[in-house]
């Protein structure tokens, strides 16, 4: 779509993928980045990319002349400080305004890292992942194109294996290894979608979903991890029943869920009664569901309805 009102966000979007084509062009930094201008301005400034922090100069060199089959990916989360750059309508760059108000604003200063500078050769790119603490993202392409393969929440992309709590992803190591083993059985794989974020283009990508990206040729993005209200709900259980999975909040923070528990009680308080009331009612569902599959037959001391599985041929050995 070329652009997308906010009410339209909320009401129909929120869960889907799409790509918007207009808003990235009206930012004053479209227009003037490019490879050669960041060096021209940043060259001797330290980036993260991956395990180690370059000069952007050396990076580049690396980027032009490398032949790794999986090349360092650019990923710096603190390039705005960096760069001095501005957000804002008077800004170098404006979020669009189809994803409205991000409630992890509340945090202030306290929000975990969420926005992050994007730079890498062709087939550079991520590794199917979810994005962090059960938030959505926008990933906006400046300069080159990137494809990306994209799976609901409840089905894992095929070759990608995951633990019960999915805290633990098992795949193969390199995206390459990935698309010669299941890329053509992933494309007829039920929930599958796939497209290509051009120059100047962005794309949405909804809270739980998986997501592979590869760059076609070099490029540079800009990306931002949000909360939406339709997906306070994900948030709020993520970080009250994950806490050993939360990322990105600084170390002396003790408990996430109660920071952002007193931010949204104090701007949004009727927001975040109604979205715990929920979030509550369904861990109390889910608890009697266990119970009942669980419960013990005092009698017999074994689980009536437990889970039992047999090894031997004769009785039944069980595991509750």
């Amino acid at each position: 779509m070329s652009d997308l009102k906010a009410q339209a966000f909320t009401s129909d979007w929120t869960g889907k993928p799409f790509i918007l084509t207009s808003p990235v062009k009206r930012w004053p930094l479209y227009s003037c980045w490019s490879v050669q201008t960041l060096l021209d301005q940043y060259s001797q400034v330290r980036f993260r990319a991956e395990a180690v922090d370059w000069p952007l100069n050396t990076y580049v060199q690396y980027m032009r002349n490398n032949v790794d089959e999986s090349p360092l990916y650019l990923f710096d989360r603190s390039f705005h400080s960096k760069m001095l750059l501005s957000e804002g309508a008077n800004g170098d760059y404006q979020v669009p305004s189809c994803f409205g108000m991000d409630l992890f604003s509340v945090l202030g200063p306290q929000r975990p890292d969420h926005r992050w500078l994007i730079m890498g050769p062709a087939r550079s790119g991520s590794t199917f992942h979810k994005d962090p603490n059960a938030t959505s993202a926008w990933n906006a392409v400046v300069r080159g194109s990137k494809y990306w393969m994209m799976f609901p929440s409840s089905s894992p992309p095929p070759g990608v294996f995951v633990s019960q709590d999915q805290s633990e992803v098992t795949s193969p190591l390199s995206i390459a290894e990935w698309l010669l083993g299941f890329h053509a059985e992933a494309r007829e794989a039920p929930g599958c979608m796939e497209g290509v974020c051009g120059d100047g283009e962005v794309l949405h990508v909804p809270s739980g979903w998986w997501h592979l990206v590869i760059n076609l040729e070099e490029s540079i993005a800009i990306t931002q991890n949000f909360v939406p209200e339709r997906h306070l709900r994900n948030v709020i259980d993520f970080l009250k029943n994950k806490e050993s999975q939360v990322s990105g909040f600084a170390k002396h923070i003790e408990s996430p869920f109660a920071l952002f528990g007193k931010g949204m009680q104090q701007k949004f308080p009727d927001l975040f009664k109604s979205t715990m009331d929920i979030v509550e009612q369904t861990q109390q569902r889910k608890k009697r569901k266990w119970n009942e599959a669980t419960v013990e037959d005092p009698e017999e001391g074994r689980a009536t309805n437990g889970f039992q599985f047999g090894f031997h041929g004769g009785e039944e050995d069980e595991i509750p």
